[in-house]
């Protein structure tokens, strides 16, 4: 990150706390907490293993649900994008399933299959992968078919043809699809755990809930954002701008 830009994300953030602290201080309420009581919450927790516990329950969730929808949702999103009478046939099914809420297929699948962990995991990739299809069946709308022409003219296969031809064409699609998606998951996976789950993130802020504890559900809340942020920072930023070199 360039030094101009690390400088003004760090005064960005740092006005945002001071805006926090002022504003928690002024209404001096229980429902604020300020900052540095966050921070001491949060403190206690890393100290106690219980958020290491949860933490890692939710990441493993989360990573596989990801792992699971970005796969299923390349492959069909490739299929439809491709073959257009395929496409015309389940597009009505895509629709239905971007426009059914989230809460409604995380409660359907704990009635259809049991409160375990693998209706957890399915009702957070269902919710997941219609978004996927989506961008992955536009970005292979727009394959360059000289290229594909090309390849077949040089007898590449379907394996090679992919790899080499269609992949790092749907590449730039693909990143755009995991940023939202990562942003989008995590808060679903959340919901699933509040709903149905006994231990991970979402339970345990919702026992906070119950308990009217908000200062630890800002500490949980501000430690799940900084992973994701590190995700995002580590992983994500450099895979995007990989994927933005030949511009």
């Amino acid at each position: 990150m360039p030094r101009s830009s690390f400088l003004n994300s760090t005064l960005s953030l740092g006005l945002l706390l001071l805006i926090w602290q002022v504003t928690a201080v002024l209404v001096a309420s229980a429902v604020l907490p300020t900052p540095f009581e966050v921070l001491s919450n949060l403190n206690s927790s890393v100290q106690s293993g219980e958020l290491q516990h949860h933490l890692g329950i939710t990441l493993y969730r989360l990573t596989i649900s990801f792992c699971l929808a970005m796969f299923l949702g390349i492959a069909i999103g490739l299929i439809l994008g491709r073959q257009q009478k395929t496409n015309a046939f389940f597009d009505s099914w895509l629709i239905i399933l971007l426009n059914v809420p989230a809460l409604v297929t995380i409660i359907l699948c704990y009635i259809w299959f049991g409160l375990i962990e693998t209706a957890a995991i399915f009702a957070v990739v269902i919710n997941k992968l219609p978004n996927v299809i989506v961008t992955i069946r536009e970005g292979a709308r727009n394959l360059d078919e000289e290229l594909i022409q090309m390849a077949k003219a040089y007898r590449f296969g379907r394996l090679k043809t992919l790899a080499h031809v269609i992949m790092p064409q749907l590449y730039p699609y693909i990143m755009a699809s995991a940023r939202t998606g990562l942003a989008l998951i995590w808060k679903i996976v959340l919901v699933v755990e509040m709903l149905g789950r006994s231990d991970g993130m979402g339970y345990q802020i919702h026992l906070f809930f119950q308990l009217f504890d908000i200062t630890s559900i800002l500490a949980y809340t501000v430690s799940f954002i900084v992973v994701i942020q590190l995700i995002e920072m580590a992983i994500l930023k450099p895979l995007d701008k990989k994927s933005q070199r030949w511009k």
